[in-house]
């Protein structure tokens, strides 16, 4: 899923990721790289769910292309 938020500095921030928990005003992410981002509900602008990636190609034996 996609998140954005506002940051302290009024600013936008997007953490893109697996929805882990949403409890007590806080939701956890979990990033690609395993990371947990925590996001304050006050703090939530807009959110979307996103596919995952399609599977990656396989690069082609034949040396002509």
């Amino acid at each position: 899923m996609s998140l954005r938020r506002r940051l302290p500095d009024g600013a936008y921030s997007d953490v893109l990721g697996d929805l882990q928990a949403w409890s007590q005003g806080e939701l956890q992410v979990r990033r690609r790289d395993g990371s947990v981002v925590t996001v304050a509900e006050a703090d939530l602008v807009a959110g979307k769910v996103v596919p995952p990636p399609p599977p990656r190609r396989r690069p082609s034996r034949n040396p002509t292309g």
